[in-house]
């Protein structure tokens, strides 16, 4: 009398193994994209203030109101600018920054990282014309004291995990765009035919971000400059994605109506 063994027997695996390793894969798939779609939101929700607050600014729509200010704190970080074989000047530098207490009616505010040219001339106790938008204290007596991205907090961990959320996005326009054209009647793209529109369209987003950067030195900055990056790799790897569509493949059974293989003679 046999027995009958279940698993693999070619990668003497015992049963169960498979099974385990399909549902571990799954929780890591979801978590992974529990990640990215949490960094997407925080991503669009600081482009969204970004934006607003200099629309804002720029057309005089800020809700101004009466402030004293109760408190005026400086931080002040001194250090050398690198120098000998960390490059650099090697000069002393010392910068400061306020953080500026503010009484707007019956409710306080607490302004950080204010830079020095924006304090002079302010002292505790005097009355001035706080700029708000949506409650956030964005300019005293038409002083600029909003602090916009800055590399710390969590726009530090936006910045260093763009390439990433950046890659993801295009990766699921190109996953977006070739099913609709299977649903049209064309060939549908395997996943291996979409790597090469995505690399493609990576590099355009990764060169736009290093000219925004480029810019940011010489003070040339752009608010929604997330957006810029996204829509270039977006648009070049649709673009080539598309041509890949047009190149003429030979056909296959599962691109036949109803999944069939055709008929041979």
């Amino acid at each position: 009398m046999t027995q009958e063994r279940t698993g693999d027997t070619t990668a003497r695996t015992t049963p169960g193994t498979r099974r385990t390793r399909t549902v571990r894969g799954r929780v890591l798939r979801w978590a992974f994209r529990l990640v990215m779609a949490a960094l997407i939101l925080l991503l669009a929700l600081r482009t969204y203030e970004e934006t607003g607050v200099a629309h804002a600014q720029s057309n005089g729509t800020l809700h101004t109101a009466g402030a004293t200010i109760t408190g005026l704190t400086s931080h002040t970080v001194s250090g050398r600018d690198g120098g000998g074989q960390d490059g650099g000047s090697g000069e002393w530098n010392v910068s400061t920054t306020y953080t500026i207490d503010l009484r707007i009616g019956d409710g306080t505010k607490t302004v950080n990282g204010v830079p020095d040219d924006s304090v002079n001339d302010l002292r505790e106790g005097q009355r001035v014309q706080a700029g708000l938008w949506h409650g956030r204290v964005v300019e005293i007596d038409g002083r600029d004291v909003w602090l916009g991205w800055h590399p710390g907090g969590w726009d530090m961990a936006l910045f260093l995990l763009y390439p990433l959320i950046a890659g993801y996005l295009i990766a699921l326009a190109l996953a977006a765009a070739a099913n609709l054209a299977g649903r049209d009647g064309r060939a549908r793209l395997e996943r291996k035919e979409r790597g090469a529109p995505w690399v493609f369209g990576f590099l355009v987003a990764m060169t736009a971000s290093f000219a925004l950067i480029g810019c940011a030195a010489f003070g040339n900055t752009t608010v929604y400059w997330p957006l810029v990056p996204l829509a270039a790799g977006t648009a070049a790897g649709l673009a080539a994605l598309r041509r890949v569509h047009r190149r003429p493949r030979a056909p296959r059974p599962e691109d036949a109506p109803g999944g069939s293989t055709p008929a041979q003679a």
